[in-house]
């Protein structure tokens, strides 16, 4: 068992800011889970606290039902990979990943066993009797997991591990990282600002914003019921449109009106709106860019003026506006270029009128005062 558990958590400075504020989360033996958040929000500082490399201010930290505040680091039977590899340029890789068990006086052929397994599994056995200056980022990163992951440790901590290489090293690391865990019986934290790797590692994200935890969940639930604004905006690329919308009771639910057309309420969703007794009045609405189509023939659609077009290959990304003087809006839509109707095929120039529709169901409504979700 290799489990986490952080109760009411805070970490406060002497300037008597939090950094962290009543963080709560349990981690299960085994789970992948990633902190996730723009910079500043306090989860690499969480991630540290974990490690015992950040005293708690205030709270409760327990691993494997054992209260460890107090406990040394090197005590917790953790690892850690940071941002920089942080290897030793005069060791081989061999040498760099045997040093901690060095230290801990393992015997040698077991220390040689842990490595040539580590080696076997990041696929760098070809490497063991290089220096580092003669590997590429991500090799190096590979020996800096390997490093960690030669100790055996109850829990793999992970700080922005990525985030020195290039996005096609990016791209394999992921996968590497995604094959480990398969293969280690370890418990992983994984803290990044990159929501496209917390959304491909992590079986539940950790979303973080000043300090406070704003909604854990599966990738899944993060992406299709965000519990509020930020969320909404931070989670999906592009971001999701928001629009200022107006909510009407009707006599079979609810309907919005919103930048000129009437969009029914799905069923589901509006006995959730009814259900919390939701009275008329102004929404903010948000649409996935992805969830956006075009239209070519007549009936309830939207409006818009082209401003840039970036093709991206299968989909293009459709910059435009909505509206007009204080009402103009900016609306981003991610089409399929095989879904683009023939009269766009070749371009959509700048000034461009496009009409645009989407479904009820992929529709989200927000309090603009709480900026909290209707749908709960």
């Amino acid at each position: 068992m290799s489990t986490v558990s952080l109760k009411h958590i805070y970490k406060i400075y002497d300037n008597s800011q939090n950094a962290v504020d009543d963080f709560n989360l349990e981690i299960a033996d085994k789970e992948f889970i990633v902190l996730v958040g723009p910079s500043g929000c306090g989860k690499s500082t969480t991630l540290r606290m974990v490690a015992g490399l950040e005293d708690i201010s205030k709270g409760e930290l327990y691993i494997d039902d054992k209260l460890v505040n107090d406990v040394e680091a090197k005590d917790r039977d953790i690892a850690m990979v940071f941002q920089s590899y942080a290897l030793y340029p005069h060791m081989t890789v061999r040498e760099n990943m045997a040093f901690p068990l060095k230290l801990r006086k393992v015997d040698k052929a077991e220390i040689d066993r842990r490595v040539n397994q580590a080696a076997e599994i990041l696929d760098i056995t070809q490497y063991l009797d290089r220096k580092p200056k003669a590997l590429s980022g991500g090799q190096r990163q590979r020996v800096a997991i390997g490093r960690a992951i030669v100790r055996e440790p109850k829990v793999l901590l992970m700080d922005e591990p990525l985030s020195n290489l290039d996005a096609k090293l990016r791209n394999q690391m992921r996968a590497e990282i995604i094959k480990l865990r398969q293969r280690i019986n370890t418990t992983f934290v994984y803290v990044t600002h990159d929501q496209t790797e917390a959304m491909t590692l992590g079986d539940r994200i950790v979303i973080m914003k000043s300090g406070i935890v704003q909604q854990i969940g599966t990738p899944k639930e993060v992406f299709e019921a965000p519990v509020n604004l930020f969320v909404a905006g931070f989670i999906g690329t592009p971001q999701m449109n928001f629009f200022k919308g107006q909510l009407e009771k009707t006599a079979d639910g609810y309907c919005v009106r919103c930048m000129g057309a009437e969009i029914p309420v799905e069923r589901g969703k509006a006995e959730q709106l009814a259900a919390r007794g939701q009275k008329d009045g102004a929404v903010i609405v948000g649409v996935r860019p992805e969830h956006i189509s075009l239209k070519t023939s007549d009936g309830t659609a939207i409006e818009a003026e082209t401003e840039v077009c970036e093709l991206m290959g299968s989909e293009i990304y459709i910059h435009a506006n909505v509206g007009s003087g204080a009402d103009k809006q900016d609306v981003v839509m991610r089409i399929s270029t095989i879904d683009l109707p023939d009269m766009y095929k070749d371009s959509i120039p700048f000034g461009t009128r496009l009409k645009f529709t989407f479904h009820s169901e992929m529709m989200h409504l927000f309090d603009p005062a709480t900026e909290q979700t209707l749908f709960c």
